[in-house]
């Protein structure tokens, strides 16, 4: 049993193999075997009794003994997360073994193996997504996935633009600026490893849905295997950069809400915490008209992973209830406002005791119940809105009551009930509740238990977000006059007050008209957008131009951001290459201009190492004969693909030409010395 102990106390050293509780998950360790992870190797070979047992010395070199190890791990009774302790465990199995014991089963498609470059633009259509297979051609992908160089750096505020002359930092050296950057997500998500790995406190994204139709700016038409492809990539490099207590959000649709799940999963390895739905869209108009074939698209949904060190959500943004509960039907005179809130104070103890029983009833004492209907008659409002609106300001002290027998016995084994309309005591979990003391002893559940209306007219929105408004005004937040696709700055007002403070560090890398940076920079958060497309007017550069200016659209008004303005951010792009010479391709509309881009292309572009310039000239006519959308494609396959953009390792190479502006920034971002 002692190597036993030895084996989960040094696997319990890496918090991804760890569950909330503590436990050990024995079917991450077993998957990190079956697959020789470095990671796990390395925690086995940095004790000597494990490194003893588990590999094998080969003429100097340790191999190691996977099959020892699995068949260590699944002995009998070891670990307390075991499948084989459950005997009563419901499940499918193969050979007696549970299917996830077995590590068997997974999400595969085809090209999962691969890297999907997927740059996204209006045309794409007009071209074959370009894939990158991670095994066989891995030094392709270690080039693709250099950090960048990073051109047109500019400083963005109130009073416009300026040449950035250095970014700011904190006490750690990390960069505190707000950073938009411009270019393919897939390599500014590793560029931005450099700086921000393990730092990020939420990655919120609404990435293509995949419905097969192009409403958005993006390329919103990947078939599935290759949308999931895209999807994986970019997930594995995101997760790089959250911070051991962050979370990531990413909203979909219920075309491919199921698929995303089990990815999600797989990435995230298990830490699912919630499938928000979120009502999108009214059951009104056009879309009512063809309700006999399927139901309406009124919702979306919001997937929500944690990191291993996640603590729960730092408060809750409650909505209001907009009707009046007719169950609140008691008033309770002499009870000041400031009296409501020092029992709410009582209340929110985690654990009470009966100091606070006395002290509850002491400001309970002089407080007398009587009808609401009552004392309705007896203000006599001039109609319905005075009524309510009087109702919503009074709710600390009108209440209603429920019935409970557990309270009721607790109540009546009590030596002394305290001489007063309204009392307190403390359940046998310790929560302070409320009690009417002229409750019906004779019945089997009295109504006796108090419940204040304030507690109740904000409620939680649970996983289910119908509260807020997708419509009106929303389609012009922020200055921008996106009718589809923009979200609400309220869903990111949620999601961000839920799990940053002030000064984390959010991230959206399918950042379109902008609303996560948006958001971000109005409740004080350092924001990173990352955006390949130009939406003109409405992009989120000039969307954080109108917030820096005062925008008062959105949650500028609400009373916990009360945004006036003000504040800068750092305009950035990853140096193209290759990739201007792909967006040329796709915006020309005549042959003619593609063969004076192939004569550019010849002398200026970095081709595929097996292109042969002669014979392409020689077939020109062929060329020709192909329909326009072929010779895109033709031209754009001649390209390297891992020259799209210009790698941190050329920055001195003088075939891109880096300016010295340029070399500068870069080297300022990346903390090159020299």
């Amino acid at each position: 049993m002692k190597l036993y102990k030895q084996l989960e106390d040094q696997l319990k050293k890496e918090p991804n193999y760890v569950t909330d509780n503590g436990e050990l998950k024995k079917w991450v360790v077993l998957n990190k075997a079956h697959n020789f992870d470095e990671e796990l190797i390395g925690l086995l070979l940095d004790n000597a009794d494990l490194k003893e047992k588990f590999f094998v010395n080969v003429k100097g070199t340790l191999v190691f003994n996977q099959n020892l190890f699995v068949q260590f791990l699944e002995q009998k009774n070891y670990l307390n997360d075991s499948y084989t302790q459950f005997k009563k465990k419901v499940g499918l199995t193969i050979d007696g073994k549970y299917l996830k014991q077995r590590n068997e089963v997974a999400l595969v498609w085809p090209f999962k193996d691969c890297i999907l470059e997927g740059g996204q633009s209006r045309e794409e259509d007009k071209k074959e997504e370009i894939f990158f297979n991670e095994i066989l051609a891995q030094d392709e992908i270690t080039q693709l996935l250099e950090p960048k160089v990073l051109t047109n750096a500019k400083r963005i505020d109130k009073d416009g633009e300026k040449p950035l002359d250095q970014f700011n930092r904190n006490e750690n050296g990390t960069i505190t600026d707000n950073l938009i950057i411009k270019g393919n997500n897939l390599l500014a998500l590793h560029t931005l490893k450099e700086e921000f790995a393990g730092k990020v406190k939420l990655i919120y994204i609404d990435p293509p849905y995949n419905t097969g139709n192009d409403s958005f700016g993006y390329n919103d038409s990947f078939n599935r295997s290759t949308w999931l492809t895209f999807m994986r990539n970019r997930l594995y490099a995101a997760k790089a950069l959250l911070s051991k207590d962050g979370m990531i959000c990413v909203q979909c649709d219920d075309n491919e809400n199921a698929y995303l799940k089990i990815l999600m999963d797989e990435v995230f390895e298990n830490r699912f915490l919630n499938n928000v739905a979120v009502k999108m869209s009214e059951a009104s108009g056009v879309k009512m008209n063809h309700a006999k074939g399927r139901f309406p698209k009124l919702k979306e949904f919001i997937l929500m992973y944690k990191m291993p060190n996640f603590k729960g959500f730092i408060t809750v943004d409650k909505y209001e209830q907009k009707e009046w509960d007719p169950e609140n039907n008691i008033f309770i005179d002499n009870l000041t406002e400031e009296q409501r809130s020092k029992l709410i104070e009582l209340e929110a103890k985690e654990i009470n005791d009966d100091t606070d029983v006395i002290k509850a009833n002491e400001i309970l004492k002089k407080a007398k119940k009587i009808s609401l209907a009552t004392k309705l008659k007896e203000l006599d409002f001039e109609n319905e809105d005075k009524k309510n609106e009087w109702l919503f300001k009074n709710s600390y002290r009108i209440i209603k009551t429920a019935g409970s027998s557990s309270l009721a016995t607790l109540v009546k084994s009590l030596d002394n009930v305290p001489k007063q309309d309204i009392a307190t005591a403390v359940s046998k979990k310790g929560v302070l509740f409320f009690y009417i003391t002229d409750f019906n002893r004779d019945t089997k559940q009295p109504r006796l238990q108090v419940i204040f209306a304030d507690s109740n007219i904000f409620k939680n929105p649970c996983d289910f977000w119908q509260d807020i408004k997708t419509t009106g005004a929303i389609a012009e937040e922020g200055g921008v006059k996106l009718s589809n696709g923009k979200k609400p700055e309220k869903i990111l007002y949620r999601l961000i007050k839920m799990i940053t403070n002030e000064g984390d560090v959010v991230l959206d890398y399918h950042l379109g008209s902008g609303t996560t940076t948006a958001v971000a920079h109005k409740m004080k958060r350092q924001f990173i957008g990352i955006e390949q497309l130009d939406y003109g007017e409405n992009d989120s550069v000039n969307r954080l131009k109108n917030v820096i200016n005062g925008d008062d659209t959105g949650i500028s008004t609400y009373e916990d951001v009360n945004w006036k303005g003000g504040g800068l951010y750092v305009y950035l792009e990853l140096k193209k290459y290759n990739q201007t010479f792909i967006e040329r391709i796709e915006e020309a509309n005549d042959t003619e201009v593609l063969l004076q881009i192939w004569e550019q292309m010849k002398t200026k572009s970095f081709l595929n190492y097996n292109v042969d310039i002669k014979k392409q000239d020689e077939h020109m006519e062929d060329f020709k004969a192909l329909s326009l959308a072929e010779q895109k494609q033709h031209l754009c396959e001649l390209l390297d693909k891992n020259q799209l953009y210009v790698n941190l390792s050329s920055l001195n190479d003088a075939d891109f030409a880096c300016t010295e502006e340029e070399k500068k920034v870069t080297k300022d971002f990346y903390q090159i010395k020299k």
